[in-house]
């Protein structure tokens, strides 16, 4: 192999890391987003997902948070379909069937 090729090849590992590095920060930042989500619909200050960029020391922590703390949060509404206490049973029990007429 002689000088060319071998800085052919230092280029081109060069471009493949400049790309690696791109799509790493890509999948960095959306984690940060999803734990941002999480810590904010737990009722807990969301740049705490900020943590999760000391990997893996901060994505252990962020769990441990989650984990351990106490979520501020509205209970949720019954899931759609679920009936009161008390409520007459669906289908609806039909009616008895009136007795026939007395025979004479």
């Amino acid at each position: 192999m002689d000088q060319y090729q071998a800085q052919h090849i230092g280029v081109a590992m060069a471009g493949m890391m400049g790309i690696f590095l791109f799509i790493a920060l890509i999948i960095l930042a959306f984690i940060v987003f999803l734990f941002w989500r999480i810590f904010v619909k737990a009722g807990l200050a969301g740049p705490l997902s900020l943590l999760v960029i000391l990997w893996p020391i901060g994505l252990i922590v962020d769990l441990c948070i989650l984990a351990f703390a106490q979520w501020n949060v509205i209970p949720a509404p019954p899931a759609y379909g679920t009936l009161p206490p008390n409520y007459p049973p669906y289908p609806p029990v039909p009616p008895t069937p009136p007795s026939p007429p007395p025979q004479l």
